[in-house]
């Protein structure tokens, strides 16, 4: 089946992705403003979600709120 974004276009490692809404950071006081971009996103196990980098950060995120770029 594969992952794929929130538009069901197929996500592949290495692509970029942008966030779609404002999300809020679990175990933090930040939150990701619609439109962040993130590059470079490796793929898990789970075909729901997706690792970003943000700085020195790992973050886990759910594919149906990216989108690809």
């Amino acid at each position: 089946m594969g992952v794929k974004d929130s538009n069901g276009n197929p996500l592949n490692e290495g692509d970029s992705v942008h966030v779609i809404k404002d999300l809020k950071v679990k175990g933090s006081s930040t939150t990701l403003k619609r439109g962040a971009k993130f590059k470079n996103i490796h793929l898990t196990n789970s075909d729901e979600e997706v690792e970003c980098r943000e700085g020195k950060t790992v973050l886990v995120l759910k594919t149906c709120f990216l989108k690809k770029s």
